[in-house]
């Protein structure tokens, strides 16, 4: 049984792939999801139940502040649905993608867990940092105070985000997670990174954390009619800000390209553009984000895994503009191994995209590094790996 956390898009779309494969190799998956996102459950052929879900616009807001994502009442809520769903369903293993409030529910049902995650937030991870994400003190102060300030205070933010679910927690009688947002992100019986190992190193990794690999989904959507028109004699680039982008970073960087010789492709997750669209501009509201990435020189992204992944997985550099701290944290692996480049989206401006769009589909060294992660993420096959954790545990 799938819990899908319909606060962005890949939070339902990993456990949508994982549960295809699983349904090919002969078992039962389940989902629990929110309906904002049934147009891409309609055919699917398992059984899909309504899971309660806070807004993406409420899930944005908070972490734009800093703040705790999730109040102590609403954890309490989600676990009481999480139980009688699974009271329900009576499943054999609960996965998670995102749903925290599982940390106390698969606890008390007393059914094994399984966390989708992303390698970065593994405590067992070589690299520790914590990124300065986009944040209202990055908008009224210089990057290097800012940082000094987030340096200082982050560990008490840290413990303020994992007071609510402790909260919850102690209220069950289970102990208390470490006030860190790693382990709050991977508390669970079985952790499953939707990653490629070769990225993001670990250290002493227990047996119950396993790599899955890249988790790659693209919509089921009509080509657009120009998806056979485009122009050849410009390089491509394959613009996506995601279901969490803003649109006037969008339109920012779709006027700094409108200058440039390339062709766009972008996806606008179903948020129209404020501004007039450039003659070098195609746009469909979703695309199949691997094929586009295929057929690109660059992918211009928010920094997520899920996009930064499609282009990667098909040898194509990655300009990232993140804003929060998974962004980050994701594109600084990216950067590590030379295969994309970083504008934060608080510094985002017209000649910096330009500069950075220029050198990534000049410069031959990062589409040689993009193509070395593409062999690695090549080793991995998600499904069947999956399949095979699942057989092991059940």
């Amino acid at each position: 049984m799938f819990f899908s956390e319909a606060v962005t898009l890949a939070h339902v779309a990993r456990p949508m792939v994982l549960a295809k494969s699983l349904e090919y190799a002969g078992h039962e998956p389940v989902m629990a999801c929110h309906d904002r996102y049934k147009r891409f459950l309609l055919n699917q052929t398992w059984q899909v139940l309504p899971l309660g879900s806070i807004s993406s616009e409420q899930f944005l807001h908070q972490l734009a502040l800093g703040k705790p994502v999730y109040s102590a009442e609403t954890l309490r809520s989600y676990v009481k649905e999480d139980i009688k769903l699974i009271d329900r369903v009576k499943p054999d293993l609960i996965v998670g993608d995102f749903r925290l409030s599982l940390s106390v529910s698969a606890r008390i049902v007393g059914i094994p867990y399984a966390a989708i995650t992303n390698a970065y937030w593994s405590p067992f991870c070589r690299h520790k940092s914590y990124p300065l994400p986009v944040l209202p003190l990055t908008r009224y102060f210089p990057l290097p105070v800012a940082q000094f300030i987030f340096d200082v205070f982050k560990r008490k933010a840290f413990a303020l985000h994992c007071k609510p679910l402790n909260q919850v927690r102690k209220e069950y009688g289970l102990t208390p997670i470490e006030p860190d947002l790693r382990w709050l992100y991977t508390d669970a019986d079985f952790s499953l990174y939707a990653d490629c190992p070769k990225m993001f190193p670990m250290e002493s990794m227990p047996d119950r954390h396993h790599f899955l690999g890249p988790v790659l989904w693209s919509p089921p959507v009509t080509d657009p009619v120009w998806w056979n028109q485009l122009p050849a004699s410009r390089p491509i680039v394959y613009l996506t800000l995601g279901s969490s982008g803003s649109p006037n970073v969008m339109q920012l960087v779709v006027d700094a390209l409108a200058s440039l010789p390339v062709t766009v492709m972008a996806s606008t997750a179903g948020a129209p553009l404020p501004g007039i669209a450039p003659p070098n501009l195609f746009t469909a509201d979703y695309l199949p984000g691997c094929e586009a990435a295929a057929r690109s020189n660059l992918v211009i992204c928010n920094g997520g895994s899920p996009t930064s992944q499609q282009a990667l997985a098909c040898g194509v550099p990655v300009l990232g503009i993140p804003s929060n701290m998974d962004q980050f944290m994701n594109m600084a692996a990216v950067i590590c191994s030379g295969a994309g480049e970083i504008i934060r989206a608080d510094r985002v401006r017209k000649h910096s995209v330009q500069d950075a769009v220029t050198r990534l589909i000049s410069e031959p060294e990062r589409r040689h590094q993009a193509k070395q992660l593409a062999k690695s993420f090549s080793d991995f096959d998600c499904g069947k790996l999956f399949c095979h954790f699942v057989d092991k545990v059940c």
